[in-house]
């Protein structure tokens, strides 16, 4: 069942990537055409600005939910590479605990303020806020699985490397 699980986690890890290289892609066109329309055809429009921030942060929160790998996050590296295997789980077991009891503090009044946000909408897509800043919410519940879930395995006394944190 875990050989099962983990080709699941990789194809739908790979899926979410070929999502992120749309949205970049989508990021990039929209730039090019803001330089086309501003010093080509000499207008100025607003929309392809608001794109990209859009699909900024939507990049950034969504490839931190599900494609970014913990080996992959920065931390303070001389800390943890002088640690021994012990030293890492407790390490490991107070990040995870502060993260979980931090994110899952803050989601509720997140939750509030992203459904609240459906009164305003962006200036020029007309884009909903609360659509806009769900990706907010989906990161913050991913945020928590994921280090629930590292947590766990460093409470196990399951070796915490950075080749199996994926």
């Amino acid at each position: 069942m875990t050989d099962k699980l983990r080709f699941i986690g990789g194809w739908l890890r790979r899926r979410a990537e070929n999502l992120l290289a749309l949205m970049l892609l989508a990021m990039f066109v929209a730039f090019l055409l803001q330089i086309l329309f501003r010093y080509a055809l000499n207008l100025s429009v607003g929309w392809t600005n608001e794109l990209s921030v859009v699909l900024w942060m939507w990049i950034v929160l969504f490839g931190s939910a599900f494609v970014i790998r913990e080996i992959d996050e920065i931390r303070f590296d001389l800390l943890w590479a002088g640690a021994t295997g012990r030293v890492r789980r407790a390490m490991q077991i107070v990040s995870s605990l502060a993260l979980v009891t931090l994110f899952g503090i803050s989601l509720p009044g997140v939750i509030d303020y992203v459904s609240f946000m459906k009164v305003e909408s962006t200036a020029y897509m007309k884009i909903r806020f609360d659509h806009l800043y769900s990706i907010y919410v989906v990161f913050a519940v991913a945020m928590i699985i994921r280090y629930v879930w590292l947590g766990v395995q460093a409470l196990r006394s399951a070796p915490v490397d950075d080749d199996d944190i994926h």
